[in-house]
């Protein structure tokens, strides 16, 4: 399974051991707001451990855990997967971080590490993303890898936007030359 380093984080391939950490994150009401719109329960959260563990076995990528490599502690998790869980749909890029790493360009850089392996070792023509309308800090995350809103759809059971950036826009972008810059 791939880990990658940023600056700031080490993504690591979700797993048991990173159970507490992903709990508390996703325990969170406002951080789940516009992710499931309810906090999880301890279920929920080895649930997800369980299918993201699957999906490293069967596709070799999914879900990471963001560790702040200062300090240790899990900040937040995110995916290359495919969209709406769908293995015939293109690939999709997702975080979420802890309220108090909001506001400190965690986001950006794990979502230009993530895209960047994305690119460099799937080969996708494309990645997308997908938020909540009303979801500006991940939008605007999605606009800093250079995505554009193609759209709004249901995907997850919700109504949002659907951003894209295809192969030949990320080599052409400042996020991928910041990417290669720190990689």
């Amino acid at each position: 399974m791939t880990q990658l380093t940023t600056p700031r984080l080490r993504l690591e391939p979700l797993e048991d051991r990173h159970f507490d950490g992903l709990h508390r994150l996703n325990r969170d009401p406002v951080v789940m707001r516009y992710i499931t719109g309810r906090p999880d329960t301890p279920e929920d959260t080895r649930s997800m451990i369980e299918r993201v563990k699957a999906r490293w076995v069967e596709f070799g990528y999914s879900w990471w855990a963001f560790i702040r490599t200062d300090d240790g502690e899990l900040i937040g998790s995110g995916c290359i997967q495919h969209l709406n869980r769908d293995p015939s749909g293109p690939l999709e890029t997702g975080w979420r971080l802890r309220q108090d790493a909001w506001g400190q360009g965690y986001a950006s850089e794990a979502a230009r590490h993530m895209v960047g392996w994305a690119f460099a070792t799937l080969k996708p023509d494309l990645v997308c993303a997908v938020c909540q309308p009303a979801n500006t800090p991940s939008s605007t995350v999605m606009e800093r890898l250079g995505m554009r809103c193609t759209g709004l759809g249901c995907w997850y059971d919700m109504d949002c936007k659907r951003y894209d950036v295809s192969a030949e826009q990320w080599a052409a972008s400042p996020a991928k030359a910041k990417y290669d810059a720190e990689a």
